[in-house]
């Protein structure tokens, strides 16, 4: 990932549309979905413009990590602050303001554990994961969401790879859901992962 400074805002120079338009693709028509890790929201519009869900929940704190360890993400570092998150989270609030108010997208500004008895097991159609990407994070995030999604239903996520300011931690606890867990694992493509709950 390349980083670009701007006056006020930086961005995240990521995948390209094309990247990940095949996982988006062969997600159900009119489903019920989550994003984990939001950020401007780029890959929110395209799920809305591709999928059409029934129903989107964004789910990201927007808060900024001072830690060493996050001095490469897009949250931390000499270059971000407080103040930027929550101009991002306004932004992205604005953003989706039509699709909020049809009760078509459903912001969660928080962590999981805090917004956890709010959402339903078995109630999700297919999540896409793309949050704190260390490795007891994910694995976190993986077993929440296992719980969330229903049978037959997809977990999906991004940054599948060894490295990283990571260190591998979404590749390390993906592996270890797929041999815990009754999951199939559907394709791993551009740094994309697809699972299905069995």
């Amino acid at each position: 990932m390349e980083y670009i400074v701007n006056k006020f805002f930086y961005k995240i120079k990521n995948l390209t549309k094309n990247d990940r338009t095949f996982l988006l693709e062969l997600m159900p028509k009119n489903s019920i979905c989550a994003e984990l890790g939001v950020w401007k929201g780029e890959f929110s519009k395209e799920i809305l413009e591709i999928v059409k869900p029934k129903e989107l929940h964004l789910i990201d704190p927007w808060k900024y990590e001072q830690d060493k360890t996050y001095e490469k993400a897009c949250y931390g570092g000499k270059i971000g602050s407080q103040d930027l998150m929550d101009q991002i989270f306004n932004q992205v609030t604005k953003q989706f303001q039509n699709e909020i108010t049809n009760n078509q997208v459903f912001i969660h500004r928080n962590s999981l554990i805090n917004i956890g008895n709010n959402l339903a097991d078995n109630y999700f159609d297919w999540v896409y994961i793309d949050g704190n990407h260390l490795y007891e994070f994910v694995k976190k995030d993986l077993e929440f969401f296992y719980k969330k999604v229903k049978k037959g239903g997809f977990i999906t996520g991004d940054d599948y790879r060894r490295g990283g300011w990571f260190k591998g931690g979404v590749r390390k606890a993906v592996k270890e859901i797929l041999k815990e867990r009754n999951m199939k694992k559907i394709k791993i493509k551009n740094g994309q992962f697809i699972l299905e709950k069995i």
